[in-house]
């Protein structure tokens, strides 16, 4: 019972060699655990190398994801262009055909003001 003690409790090297002395057969067990710590050594560096690919990954993604939105606000601003564009035309369209209308108002009130001058012409010579 000492023996399992130690070996689950020490990593002084005093001890594993007292241990190692009086119960041979405990190298064994410290030979399995030794392979394991070294292909945990390995493991951390397949670790380590699989977390570095993932941060360049993240780092891809989260760049294809803002030109992603960049295209989209892209694609909104044209459709946004275009829709003034069109707005820009119909106003232009709106102020020819006002324009146009105003030179006919313009037209008849001079008519209306002819007319009236004439009409006074007539009214003053019925009256002579």
């Amino acid at each position: 019972m000492d023996g399992w003690l130690t070996f689950l409790s020490s990593e002084e090297p005093e001890d594993i060699l007292a241990l190692l002395e009086r119960y041979p057969d405990f190298k064994g067990l410290y030979d399995h655990v030794y392979q394991i710590c070294r292909n945990m050594e390995n493991i951390m560096e397949i670790f380590s190398e699989e977390l570095k690919m993932l941060d360049e990954n993240t780092v891809q993604y989260m760049i294809d994801e803002m030109q992603e939105t960049i295209n989209n606000q892209k694609k909104m601003l044209l459709e946004q262009d275009n829709a003034l564009v069109e707005k820009d035309t119909i106003i232009a369209e709106q102020d020819t055909a006002l324009a146009e209308k105003n030179t006919v108002i313009a037209e008849q009130e001079n008519k209306i003001i002819e007319m009236q001058k004439r009409l006074q012409e007539l009214e003053e010579l019925l009256k002579k």
